[in-house]
């Protein structure tokens, strides 16, 4: 029997000054069905699902209509989690909040412990183990996977008949995915319906029924989704689709030599007791790219946090050009700052709402290399437009550019430092497969212009460490292998290595299990 929708949009339009950023959508929700709207960053997805929430950008003007049917909320995982959790509560206080009003009706005595079995039964649906110790920590103790994952258990807690998730898999894993892939494919069973807002085409295929796909804010082509992947009509479902698996092949890398920067004996703790990272060596030559791999909470963001002096609590050693560099950022000269860059996964939280982006940029030629402002905006515009990111729109303030851009404008900011080594962190996990096309073709070439740029690219994704001559791949906060990227995408050794390639497949032919 067909249920109506439990949401719909109708001709929604919404605009920010004379722009149209959604223009003529319509979107049926359905309960128990997962409705998925991919395309390029900046194509509207997030704006439309948003409407379900009654959300909009500031000042924009919305006609059309959205219209909800039925009792409960709408659920909301955002692409940054980071922005939703209350840093000064502990993960247990946030989730406890929305577990006791579902028990208001039981008596006094039995609501603590049921409003804590609600708590860790979420914790368990949203692929979150070691419920315990997670409950009394922090948000900022936590990795992005992490995060995101508390986040959707808020959702659940919420008891919502449509749950929007954006961007749900960002930063995760081939394991961690094929999870998130089967809890929400759980929560659509139960007759819940998940709009689906997402540039992971396998997560998409694996998990989606019907699929919208929208450029510039419209609709081009819509349909169920093996439709769309066998034969699709319009050329942009093509170009995504074309894009997916697409990345640069292997660059030659530098001499063998002394490493322009080398690890040694590295511990990593937090709050001084806790252990989450051990790295007994590892190197980067000049005009190299390590990719460093592994899924949500194995220490490969901590790596790239001490080499950047964002993460004191370590002993061992992290040398440049064989000297040491200081564990804090604040005891690193100049030079040194700007030697080692690091790009942030969330490029969002790393900008300042209140200015334009291109004085930003700027800003750093200014500080690290003692430019004057004048030239300083010069190169910033210049560097800009190279990453595909347009002078009117440097101009503007973070909050009206979308997440892809904001990502070129932080690669851009780190570059006009002139570094020695650039560190990537996740840099194109929230971005569409054209997008990370071409930012993965960006840092090739900038790998391999000669300049002895090295590059250490931490992802979660083996397609983009294809870019890398090298991978060092983490788990539970240990090196469980490295080798060239040929050996280690092509015959790896260890279980863990052996098990992500494996489920890394099985998501690109759409199975989730």
């Amino acid at each position: 029997m067909n249920q109506g929708p439990v949401a719909e949009i109708r001709d929604l339009r919404v605009e920010i000054g004379d722009r149209p950023i959604v223009d003529g959508v319509n979107v049926r929700v359905l309960p128990g069905r997962v409705t998925a709207l991919v395309g390029a960053s900046g194509s509207g997805k997030t704006t439309t699902g948003l409407a379900l929430l009654g959300e909009y950008p500031p000042g924009a003007r919305v006609t059309g209509e959205v219209r909800r049917t039925g009792d409960g909320p709408v659920g909301y995982v955002p692409q940054h989690p980071a922005a939703v959790l209350n840093p000064a509560r502990r993960v247990g206080a946030l989730l406890a909040d929305l577990a006791r009003p579902q028990v208001r009706h039981l008596p006094r005595a039995r609501r603590r412990t049921a409003a804590r079995a609600l708590v860790l039964s979420a914790l368990a649906d949203a692929q979150l183990p070691g419920g315990e110790e997670l409950l009394r920590s922090h948000p900022h103790q936590l990795s992005g996977g992490q995060q995101q994952r508390v986040v959707l258990a808020q959702a659940l807690l919420l008891g919502a008949r449509v749950i929007v998730a954006d961007e749900p898999t960002t930063g995760q894993d081939a394991l961690t995915k094929s999870r998130i892939v089967e809890q929400l494919t759980a929560v659509a069973a139960r007759g819940i319906a998940v709009v689906l807002l997402s540039h992971d085409l396998d997560v998409v295929r694996a998990l989606a029924d019907e699929v919208l796909v929208l450029r510039a804010g419209r609709v081009v082509e819509s349909g169920p989704v093996e439709r769309l992947w066998t034969a699709p009509r319009h050329e942009w479902t093509r170009r995504l689709l074309d894009d997916r698996h697409a990345a640069p092949g292997e660059g030659t890398g530098g001499e063998p030599g002394q490493p322009v920067l080398e690890v040694r004996d590295l511990t990593a703790t937090h709050d001084r007791r806790t252990v989450v990272l051990r790295a007994p060596r590892l190197v980067l030559h000049h005009g190299e790219c390590l990719a460093v791999v592994g899924r949500s909470g194995s220490g490969k963001t901590t790596l790239a946090r001490c080499l950047a002096g964002l993460h004191r609590e370590h002993d061992g050693d992290i040398l440049l050009d064989g000297t040491p560099l200081p564990r804090s950022l604040r005891h690193r000269s100049r030079a040194q700052l700007a030697a080692v860059q690091y790009v942030f996964q969330d490029a969002r939280a790393a900008f300042d709402e209140h200015r334009p982006v291109l004085d930003q940029v700027a800003r750093t030629a200014v500080r690290l290399r003692g430019e004057d402002e004048r030239a300083a905006v010069d190169e910033a515009t210049a560097t800009l437009d190279r990453l595909g990111l347009p002078a009117d729109l440097a101009r503007r303030r973070p909050g009206a550019l979308s997440g892809g851009e904001l990502q070129r404008a932080a690669l851009a900011r780190a570059l006009l430092a002139r570094p020695r080594v650039l560190v990537c962190d996740e840099v194109t996990s929230g971005l569409d497969t054209v997008t990370r096309r071409g930012i993965l073709d960006v840092l090739a070439g900038l790998v391999g212009e000669g300049d002895g740029l090295s590059l250490v690219l931490v992802t979660h994704d083996l397609d983009t460490a294809r870019l890398a001559q090298r991978i060092a791949v983490l788990d539970a906060g240990e090196i469980v292998e490295q080798g060239t990227a040929g050996r280690i995408l092509t015959a790896p050794r260890h279980p863990f290595t052996i098990s992500l390639l494996r489920t890394t497949r099985r998501l690109a032919v759409g199975v989730g299990d």
